[in-house]
C-alpha cells in the first residue's frame, strides 16, 4: 500500500471575513491511498488559529509525513489491508490530530468502498437524499453583507446564518431586522455565529436584543474556556446557544462528558476536521443525543473532497435540521464534484 499527500492551498473567490480576520487562502492537503488497483482520497484541512494541532506549516507537514510513514509500515507488516475495527485502534494514535485523522479515515473508507468517492453507502451517497443547509452570510461591510443576504434569499434558502461580532453590532442588528421585517420566523430561520466575539456582560445584553427577532440560535457567544459563564448563559438566555469552538481540543470521552454536563447547551455544532474526525464526531453525536442535546454538522471550509465525506456522514443520521454544508462554491480552485446546492439543499446531482 502506498500513501502520499500533497499541499493543496484553496484560493477564495472573495475574501472571507470572520471575527478572527480575513481569509484569502485556506491550507489543505490531499491524501491518497493506492493499493490493489484502487485509490482512496481524503482531505486534511486546517483552520489556523482554530486547529489545535496546527503550530506552523513546516511542523504540520512533518506530522502528516510521520503518520503516513507509520500507517504504511503498519500495512506492510500485516501484508494485507486491516479490517476497519483494527484501524480504529490504530487511529487512537491520531486522536490529538483530528484534521489528519479525518483525512486518513476518509481515504481509507473511500478505498474500502471501491475508490469511487463513496465514504458511506447510504441514501445520500446513492443520490436518493438531499440535505437541508443554511445560507452563510460572511462578515464584511454593511453593503457587502446586504448583497449576500439578497442573494441567499433569491437562491431559495429558508435558513440564513449570519456571522456577527466583527463590525458595529448596531449595523449587524439592523441587517437581521431587515430580514425579519420581510419574513416571519416561520418563513425564514435566522441563526447567528459570534465566533466568541463578545465578553460575558456584553453577551447578556446582546442575547436579549437578538431574542426580539426570533433568532433560532447563536453559536459561541463568548470565547471558549469560560465554562461557568457559558453555563450561566445557556441557563438564562432567551435564545438557544450552540457550542462550537468550545468543543475543539476535547478529544477524550471524559472531557466531552464533563463539558456537555457542566454547560448543558441546547445545541452542539460539529466539524469533523476540528472535532475528532469521523469517529470523534460520531462519539460527540452519541453523547449529545444521550443528554437530549441537538446537533448539526458543518464543514471547516474543506474542498469538495472533505465536503463530500461530511455530507455522507450526515446521511448516516436522521437529522433534518439544516446543516452547514454550503461552502463548496467558495474557491477558484475547488476539486471537481457532483455536489450541487439548489433551493437550500445539497445533493449529488449525477445520481439525484
Amino acid at each position: 500500500m502506498k500513501i502520499s499527500f500533497r499541499h493543496y492551498p484553496l484560493q477564495f473567490i472573495r475574501p472571507a471575513g470572520t471575527s478572527r480576520g480575513i481569509m484569502n487562502v485556506k491550507n489543505s492537503w490531499i491524501l491518497t491511498i493506492d493499493h490493489a488497483g484502487k485509490q482512496g482520497i481524503g482531505e486534511i484541512s486546517v483552520l489556523e488559529g482554530l486547529s489545535a494541532e496546527f503550530i506552523d506549516f513546516a511542523t504540520f507537514e512533518k506530522d502528516i509525513a510521520h503518520f503516513t510513514a507509520l500507517l504504511e509500515d503498519h500495512f506492510s507488516s500485516t501484508k494485507e489491508v486491516p479490517e476497519w475495527h483494527e484501524l480504529t485502534h490504530l487511529f487512537e494514535r491520531l486522536v490529538e490530530f483530528p484534521s489528519i485523522l479525518f483525512g486518513f479515515e476518509t481515504a481509507l473508507l473511500d478505498w474500502t468502498n471501491g475508490g469511487q468517492s463513496i465514504i458511506f453507502d447510504n441514501q445520500f451517497s446513492r443520490g436518493k437524499q438531499n440535505i437541508p443547509i443554511n445560507g452563510l452570510i460572511w462578515m464584511g461591510d454593511e453593503q457587502s453583507m446586504q448583497a449576500q443576504i439578497e442573494q441567499k434569499l433569491a437562491d431559495g434558502f429558508t435558513t440564513i446564518k449570519m456571522k456577527i461580532g466583527a463590525i458595529d453590532f448596531e449595523t449587524e442588528l439592523s441587517l437581521l431586522k431587515y430580514i425579519r421585517n420581510r419574513f416571519s420566523s416561520s418563513a425564514i430561520t435566522l441563526r447567528v455565529d459570534a465566533n466568541g466575539a463578545f465578553d460575558f456582560n456584553a453577551a447578556k445584553s446582546i442575547l436579549s436584543r437578538l431574542a426580539q427577532l426570533d433568532i433560532h440560535s447563536i453559536e459561541q457567544p463568548i470565547k471558549a474556556g469560560q465554562i461557568d459563564n457559558m453555563k450561566r448563559l445557556c441557563a438564562t438566555s432567551e435564545i438557544p446557544i450552540a457550542l462550537d469552538e468550545e468543543l475543539i481540543g476535547l478529544n477524550h470521552l471524559d472531557e466531552k462528558i464533563f463539558v456537555l454536563e457542566m454547560i448543558q447547551p441546547q445545541y452542539i455544532i460539529l466539524k469533523p476536521s476540528l472535532h475528532g474526525g469521523i469517529s470523534g464526531t460520531k462519539e460527540w453525536i452519541q453523547l449529545a443525543e444521550e443528554r437530549g442535546i441537538q446537533w448539526w454538522i458543518t464543514s471547516a471550509l474543506e474542498s469538495n473532497i472533505g465536503l463530500n465525506a461530511i455530507c455522507q456522514l450526515v446521511g448516516e443520521y436522521d437529522n433534518r435540521l439544516p446543516q452547514g454544508l454550503g461552502t463548496g462554491s467558495l474557491y477558484h480552485n475547488n476539486t471537481p464534484s457532483a455536489l450541487t446546492v439548489e433551493n437550500g439543499y445539497i445533493f449529488l446531482k449525477d445520481t439525484f
